[in-house]
């Protein structure tokens, strides 16, 4: 299988997540009402641990898909496999949340291929089924099965793009990075650092992201705040850190990461 399936019991642990608005609510009234969720956002928003700690709060399972260019409506559903001299059907991950009422999140669902939103669609809409080709049989969902997709805007362009009408078979929330003073207490819950170093890391980051002129792909995340913390806080020098962490992932251009440097190393 090409996809990656990630599955937990939501009994196992909870995951912190500082809620930063209504999301728990609309959540838990798109579960309600079987509607499918669409999460916009980019990337280390807290998308991926928004719907694991909402997972946790319903107590249900999860089955996280990590989508990409080569995810298939095969991988989802299931395929025939040789074993012996048998061949038998095996339910892919989707095919298995359908059946069994849990969470399936595609995240990042623009990557995979077209077949796959063809392959949803029925799941999206009034008659929450799943038709499966291969065998010539529907699965009617089970009554606690919920569908939630993300994806990211702000890099997804052109022919990555969700169509407006795949787009409007969810109900949808946009995710943005934190204010200041949230981020700052979630980076020092996840990372241990203190709250000194947490505001400056935030500060950093901040900055970097409103540099637009220097045309990143991606700016600083949330989940990059963390990771520096985390590097600070078992002793690696804080500029170095912040470079490893912060700055050297964002781009290999150098001439922006000297000049990323020179700034963080100003602010740190």
């Amino acid at each position: 299988m090409t996809v990656q399936v990630l599955t937990f019991e939501s009994t196992i642990y909870t995951p912190y997540y500082k809620a930063t608005g209504k999301e728990v609510e609309v959540f838990k009234h798109a579960y309600e009402n079987k509607l499918p969720l669409l999460i916009k956002g980019p990337t280390g928003t807290g998308k991926s641990r928004f719907v694991e700690f909402m997972a946790t709060q319903l107590s249900k399972k999860i089955i996280t898909i990590s989508c990409h260019e080569e995810t298939s409506s095969t991988d989802l559903i299931g395929r025939y496999i040789i074993k012996g001299a048998e061949t038998l059907w095996v339910d892919g991950p989707l095919t298995i949340a359908v059946k069994e009422g849990a969470i399936i999140y595609l995240d990042e669902i623009a990557e995979a291929r077209p077949d796959v939103i063809v392959a949803i669609h029925s799941l999206t809409d009034h008659r929450r089924e799943l038709y499966i080709d291969k065998l010539g049989i529907t699965h009617k969902a089970h009554p606690d099965f919920m569908l939630v997709a993300s994806f990211n805007p702000g890099y997804q362009r052109g022919f990555k793009e969700l169509k407006p009408s795949t787009r409007q078979r969810f109900i949808a929330l946009s995710f943005q990075y934190p204010e200041a003073a949230i981020e700052t207490e979630i980076v020092m819950n996840e990372s241990m650092v203190n709250a000194d170093d947490a505001t400056k890391l935030v500060a950093i980051g901040n900055k970097i992201r409103n540099l637009t002129e220097l045309g990143l792909t991606e700016t600083v995340s949330t989940r990059l705040l963390v990771d520096a913390g985390k590097l600070i806080h078992t002793g690696l020098p804080k500029r170095l850190a912040v470079k490893v962490a912060i700055v050297e992932p964002l781009t290999d251009e150098l001439q922006i990461i000297d000049a990323l440097t020179d700034l963080s190393n100003l602010m740190i």
